[in-house]
């Protein structure tokens, strides 16, 4: 089986869970970037991201490839943005659900402490596509409280 990683991170939680996750299942991982920076200032990028999500936005993202024909599985992981997937991952299955057609997509989604509605969001998203249970991997800040072994545990359920 070969994996596709697929990520987008801002604080970098996300990105140390996409690594641990791809190192795992020796998958191959894409970051998603947004052509315009956020803000470093945690309280202004909160405003903004609720703005945003509230709102609809969906940001451009730089330019990048994936030939999902590669691949049978693909991981998809987001930080929760106001009880949701990040602006930028709504932006990026809105322009690839169709190539997700069929695939097995295993999201995943890093917060403080609750997913919100982003399970449905995905599985709305993602309607052509056999979308797994959506892990949440919880944070204090920086610090992973979510144990490796419920990741690990989740990876074990992508044979199934």
């Amino acid at each position: 089986m070969k994996s596709l990683v697929i990520y987008y991170s801002i604080g970098g939680n996300t990105r140390a869970v996409a690594e641990k996750i791809a190192d795992r299942l020796s998958a191959d991982l894409l970051e998603l970037q947004t052509e315009k920076s956020y803000p470093d200032d945690y309280d202004m990028l909160v405003s903004l991201g609720k703005r945003e999500v509230e709102s609809g936005y969906l940001p451009q993202l730089k330019a990048f490839s994936a030939d999902y024909e590669k691949y049978d599985c693909i991981v998809i992981g987001t930080p929760v943005w106001w009880y949701t997937y990040a602006p930028a991952v709504r932006t990026y299955l809105g322009q690839n659900a169709e190539k997700l057609k069929g695939k097995r997509v295993y999201p995943f989604a890093t917060n403080g402490g609750w997913l919100g509605h982003t399970p449905s969001d995905f599985r709305r998203a993602l309607k052509r596509s056999f979308v797994g249970r959506v892990l949440s991997v919880k944070f204090d800040g920086e610090m992973q409280v979510t144990p490796n072994l419920a990741i690990d545990e989740w990876i074990g359920e992508m044979g199934e």
